[in-house]
This record gives structure tokens, C-alpha cells and sequence, in this order.
């Protein structure tokens, strides 16, 4: 038994040509987040709190659809959910329809940690900020350029935009029709087992471009988008109606706990059997140290260590 620790900055249509500007700032953001995650379990901290601080440290980068860079609602604003859950007691918060919390995954584990409940959302989740003290902020600092630029491009094609592709050209393949449930891309997550066997997940997002104003996706879902329990911990991200639709993290454990599969088989069978292509991918820890990161996308931004010494960050499948 070891320490691991894997983290994403979304899943989806990542064109293989996205220009180097776009590329390098991800791949480095992941990078750093990964080196602060492992300077955590190696100096002991627990599982559960080095998890908050990689979503924490995503959340505060506006290179993905997370905090500080959340996409916008059809309305021009953002809603941002969070989630984070401890795999021993089972113990988790989630939080939807932020617009003023600079980091919602600590707003999950205060509501986690500081009510009766699992699950507080909208008026009443920013009510509990200000109660709580965490630190708040007008709106507006969540609402970058690229987003609003976004935005417009999903509304004028009356689409709903991946997150990940290029701008919108006329007959560009790479966006989704508003009717298909259109996708969560961008959104962040991190899963971590310490020394001493502890799992955590969480899992942060501002949703899907141009989604309808009250929209709730997969990522605050518990046993959709995250879930921990004493097997292992899952985050995962892409298209959140299809996520929630076939209860990914949720599966993986089960497929362990019922089939006896080891973490990566039943990732593999969540990832390839269960979701439609083009639909999802996840990161996974398992207690014994195991780490996977599948996708049945184009691509995934993505990041993994384990004690042994072993190390990926990518984005595409094998060869980067």
C-alpha cells in the first residue's frame, strides 16, 4: 500500500491540433496542481484535505471550466457545483448554483462538515457562505473574455459548445446540438489515497456553455459525477445527463465490490461497456494505491503519481 493521486481538467472533443497557447497553460496548470498534490500526502496530510487543495489550486485557474473560469448559462452568468466525499465514513457535501464563492469545493466540505445535510444549492448554498465566512466575490470576476466570446459564438449558432474545441466556424464538426443535452467539459477533479488508506474525491465545474439557467449536472451528484467509499474514489467528467444517466463513479465501485473486478478492469467496463462513446472519462484510486485515468473520448487533460515513483500527465490517448 502506497499513496496515489490522479486529477483532471475535463474530458471531451479535444481537437489534437488545439494551437499550443491553449495547450501549454493546461498541461502546466495540471503539472503544478500535480506537484502540490504530492507534496501533500508526502508531508501526511489526509486524503480528504489534499483533494480540496488540487480542486482548490483548478478552481483558480481560468484555463478550465471550474471557479474562476466557470463557462456561462444562457443568461450570461455563472452557476458553479462542487462536490468532495470521504471514502472511509462515506461522509460527503455538495453544493449547485453558486455565483459568488471563489471556491466551491470548500463550500462542499463545509456543508459537509458543518450541517445535517449533503446538498445545498442556489439562494440557499450562498446564504450558507456568508454565514460560514468563506471568502466571496462579485460575480463578475468569474466571467472571463474567452467565456463570454463563448458564449456568443453558442448562441448565435444555437448550439451548445464544447468547451474544448476551437471557436465556432460555420459547419465546424466540433459542437453539439442545444438538443442532445449538450456537454460538461473543462470541469476539474482530483482523487487521492494517502499512507494510511484514506480515499477522497471531489469535483468542481461551471457546467456546459449556454445551459438553461437552474441546470444541475452530474459533478454534485453523489455516485454520478463523484463517490469514495472504502475501495476507492472516482471523479469524473464529460456530457453530465449521460453521466448521470449510468451512475459512473457510483458503477466502478460497485463493479469492485460485486464482480470482484480490480480498479482498472472495472473503470475499463464503466469507460467501454456501459457509457456511449464520445460520453465520459474518470479518474480512480483504488486503497491498495492503484491508479487509472480511462476515457471513451478524443481526449482528456489529466495528471496521475504514485509513490512507486510512477508519473503521467496527458491528454490524448498513449502517445501525447
Amino acid at each position: 500500500m502506497g499513496w496515489a493521486i490522479a486529477l483532471h481538467g475535463g474530458a471531451g472533443d479535444i481537437p489534437v491540433t488545439m494551437p499550443p497557447e491553449r495547450r501549454q497553460p493546461r498541461e502546466a496548470a495540471l503539472r503544478h496542481c500535480l506537484d502540490i498534490g504530492v507534496d501533500a500526502l508526502k508531508s501526511q496530510k489526509h486524503a480528504l484535505d489534499v483533494v480540496e487543495l488540487v480542486v482548490r489550486e483548478l478552481e483558480n485557474n481560468p484555463n478550465f471550466n471550474a471557479g474562476k473560469g466557470s463557462v456561462l448559462t444562457n443568461a450570461g452568468t455563472v452557476e458553479m457545483e462542487a462536490c468532495i466525499m470521504d471514502g472511509n465514513t462515506k461522509r460527503c457535501g455538495a453544493v449547485s448554483g453558486l455565483t459568488t464563492v471563489i471556491n466551491p469545493i470548500s463550500l462542499s466540505r463545509l456543508v459537509m462538515e458543518k450541517t445535517p445535510h449533503i446538498y445545498l444549492a442556489f439562494d440557499g448554498a450562498e446564504a450558507f457562505a456568508r454565514e460560514q465566512g468563506v471568502e466571496t466575490i462579485d460575480s463578475s470576476h468569474f466571467i472571463t473574455p474567452e467565456n463570454i466570446e463563448r458564449l456568443k459564438q453558442a448562441k448565435e449558432a444555437k448550439r451548445v459548445q464544447i468547451d474544448y474545441s476551437q471557436p465556432i466556424q460555420k459547419d465546424v464538426e466540433n459542437e453539439l446540438p442545444a438538443a442532445s443535452g449538450g456537454s460538461q467539459l473543462g470541469t476539474v477533479g482530483c482523487v487521492a489515497v494517502d499512507n494510511q488508506g484514506n480515499l477522497a474525491a471531489a469535483t468542481s465545474t461551471g457546467g456546459m456553455v449556454n445551459k438553461m439557467v437552474g441546470r444541475i449536472g452530474d459533478t454534485p451528484i453523489i455516485g454520478s459525477g463523484t463517490y469514495a467509499n472504502n475501495l476507492c474514489a472516482v471523479s469524473a467528467t464529460g456530457k453530465g445527463e449521460a453521466i448521470i444517466r449510468h451512475t459512473v463513479a457510483r458503477d466502478v465501485a460497485a463493479v469492485m465490490e460485486f464482480k470482484g473486478l480490480s480498479l482498472k478492469e472495472a473503470s475499463a467496463y464503466v469507460v467501454e461497456e456501459c457509457v456511449p462513446r464520445g460520453n465520459v472519462g474518470l479518474i480512480a484510486v483504488s486503497a491498495s494505491g492503484e491508479v487509472t485515468m480511462p476515457f471513451n473520448t478524443t481526449g482528456m487533460f489529466r495528471a496521475c503519481a504514485t509513490e512507486d515513483g510512477y508519473s503521467q500527465i496527458g491528454i490524448w490517448t498513449s502517445v501525447e
